[in-house]
């Protein structure tokens, strides 16, 4: 796939006809479908984000705070390669808790950055571990101790992020939560990687961005797959 002028005004045209649906009235939800322990999810499946209050500092030291941007699973609902968001923390909570540990969800309005989303989470984290996903897929594994732009892990290119990636990076970052010093998380390397989605991340990053708001302290989250 080229990155070329017809590629960006697709992009732009597809942007500006998500809005227009978002604009939309929607009707309203129908029962939720059980969702199975293992396997594929059901076709439809979204996320539902209920607000527990504001994001304080946990005290579980077994604890790994998944920090999000705003709009993930709200406004964009897959990454950047059309990884559902519903995967995409199912199997993260899966890794989590594959390692013995628990996870809490808060979302960071003030920063479209991953590297100070995780950060965020990190500080509120009871273990002082934290995980940002940005809605694209970027990734971080962060510590408290560390500086924003220091990280445990970073994966920086989302279009290689794959569900199994991400169970891989929940349990990597519940290890680092238990004290252990785990292998980093393989992922493959692709030099095209960049310059083929260079233009689409660009405005997904500036859509994602035109959703926060830098006056609010982070929120804590209940999340259900339906």
């Amino acid at each position: 796939m080229q990155v070329n002028e017809d590629l960006v005004r697709k992009v732009i045209e597809e942007v500006i006809a998500e809005f227009a649906a978002q604009s939309a009235p929607t009707p309203a939800p129908e029962p939720a479908p059980a969702v199975p322990a293992g396997g594929a999810l059901p076709a439809g499946a979204k996320l539902r984000f209920t607000e527990v209050g504001p994001a304080k500092r946990g005290t579980d030291p077994k604890e790994v705070v998944v920090a999000l941007p705003p709009a993930f699973g709200t406004e964009f609902h897959a990454t950047i390669i059309n990884v559902p968001h519903t995967e995409v923390l199912r199997q993260v909570f899966a890794g989590i808790e594959e390692e013995g540990c628990n996870y809490r969800v808060v979302k960071v309005y003030h920063t479209a950055d991953v590297a100070f989303i995780a950060h965020a989470g990190a500080r509120l984290s009871g273990s002082g571990i934290g995980i940002g996903i940005l809605s694209r897929g970027t990734a971080v594994i962060h510590q408290r101790e560390l500086a924003p732009l220091a990280n445990l892990e970073l994966f920086p290119q989302s279009p290689l992020l794959d569900a199994e990636v991400f169970r891989q990076i929940g349990r990597n970052a519940a290890k680092y939560a238990k004290g252990e010093n785990p292998m980093p998380v393989p992922t493959r390397n692709d030099p095209m990687a960049r310059p083929r989605y260079q233009g689409i991340a660009a405005l997904l990053h500036n859509k994602e961005a035109s959703f926060l708001d830098r006056t609010k302290a982070p929120v804590e989250f209940k999340v259900e797959i339906v």
